[in-house]
């Protein structure tokens, strides 16, 4: 019988993963000690925006700078708003997507994550570039030139489709969502962004069930 499988359900570029970034982390910790032998960890990539070359209208710039001050008061977290100034913002996060599912072949997924969160929210680089993901990706000891090739190859592009497809067939309520499944039965699990232990009750409840 498959082990059960706790799906993480999130983009790279989505600023409110990023506010659940440390409760997150303290969870899998948990998750870590009190179930390694039992449950399996998955990230999966549910592709926020498709790809965009074209400039991000400047009402969205705006409701998207809000949306990371409401964030910074609710949360606490850290936002560099000079990527406002000194980036062109696009509504376009698959490439990051893409850059998260490449690294993942290196077992370099959560680094990526990491890194990209990092470059978007604090340095104010811009991940819907690919050069800022393939410099990103070099920094990880991943060859550059490698990964624009697998970042632009169809097979990523199908890795990414049938993701986010799986990810739209889990009962999530957008990003980041927990979703525990076991047993061909997939169980929401409440995401508390400030207390890790609501969403470790919940597991604990149905690995008990099942």
């Amino acid at each position: 019988m498959a082990k059960p499988t706790l799906y993480y359900v999130h983009d790279p570029m989505c600023s409110w993963c990023w506010g659940y970034r440390p409760t997150w982390d303290m969870l899998q910790q948990q998750l870590q000690q009190e179930f390694a032998e039992q449950l399996d960890i998955s990230y999966l990539v549910g592709g926020l925006a498709p790809d965009s070359s074209a400039p991000m209208p400047e009402a969205m710039q705006q409701m998207l700078e809000q949306t990371w001050q409401r964030i910074h008061q609710q949360l606490g977290t850290q936002f560099n708003h000079d990527f406002w100034r000194v980036c062109q913002p696009r509504r376009s996060t698959y490439p990051a997507c893409r850059a998260t599912l490449v690294a993942r072949q290196y077992g370099q997924e959560q680094a990526m994550v990491n890194a990209i969160q990092h470059a978007y929210y604090l340095y104010a680089q811009n991940p819907s570039d690919i050069e800022v993901l393939c410099a990103l990706a070099e920094s990880l000891g991943i060859n550059p030139e490698q990964c624009k090739r697998q970042l632009l190859s169809e097979q990523t592009e199908q890795q990414l489709q049938n993701e986010i497809h799986l990810a739209r067939q889990l009962p999530i309520q957008g990003f980041p969502s927990l979703v525990l499944v076991a047993n061909n039965h997939a169980y929401p699990i409440t995401l508390d962004y400030q207390h890790w232990q609501t969403s470790m009750a919940d597991i604990q409840t149905v690995l008990a069930k099942i």
